[in-house]
């Protein structure tokens, strides 16, 4: 499980100077850059999307950060809602067709899971993966979150742009999928 680090207030000031930026967005990426890479990594599935989501998010972050008006408590909210709102985007892209949904392609990437960990994963936890891919869009989307990154909802809801409770009621249903799902394959 991943965790981001706090950015201090003084770091936003760095980031906002066009004087300090670059040194301050290279500290920003060292802090998000991992905790970012996985959250892409489970939406995606293969390593080289992830890699091309993280990129492309920093890329916007650097080019957007002079207009970023949150403060330093939400910054890696709105590095979570770029990066989900661009693995998102490459989702959409590769649809099988024009009608399909991103739960459609969910499920494709399911069967992918397999061959992305390699003959020697665990066997429990590739199933795991593959179940939460499996799940509505939206709350795989909340679990992952709330699981791996163990954001609290209030930061949920930032990134997702959805109320608290709508977000609890998603994860619950969620954990509840994946605990039939699983216990059924037992």
């Amino acid at each position: 499980m991943e965790e981001t680090r706090d950015i201090p207030a003084e770091e936003l000031s760095a980031l906002r100077n066009p004087a300090t930026r670059r040194g301050a967005f290279d500290r920003l990426v060292g802090a998000y850059l991992r905790p970012l890479y996985w959250h892409a990594r489970r939406l995606v599935v293969v390593h080289e999307d992830a890699e091309d989501v993280v990129q492309e998010t920093f890329i916007r972050a650097y080019d957007k950060i002079g207009t970023f008006r949150g403060g330093a408590g939400e910054l890696g909210a709105w590095l979570y809602r770029i990066a989900t709102n661009t693995a998102l985007t490459m989702l959409r892209r590769r649809r099988p067709g024009l009608f399909s949904s991103l739960d459609d392609v969910s499920r494709i990437l399911a069967s992918r899971v397999a061959e992305e960990c390699g003959e020697d994963a665990d066997r429990t936890l590739v199933r795991f993966q593959q179940a939460i891919l499996e799940l509505p869009l939206k709350q795989r989307l909340v679990f992952n979150l709330r699981y791996y990154d163990r954001m609290p909802y209030g930061e949920i809801a930032r990134v997702l742009g959805q109320r608290e409770e709508t977000l609890k009621v998603n994860y619950h249903h969620a954990v509840q999928k994946l605990k039939e799902k699983l216990t059924r394959e037992l």
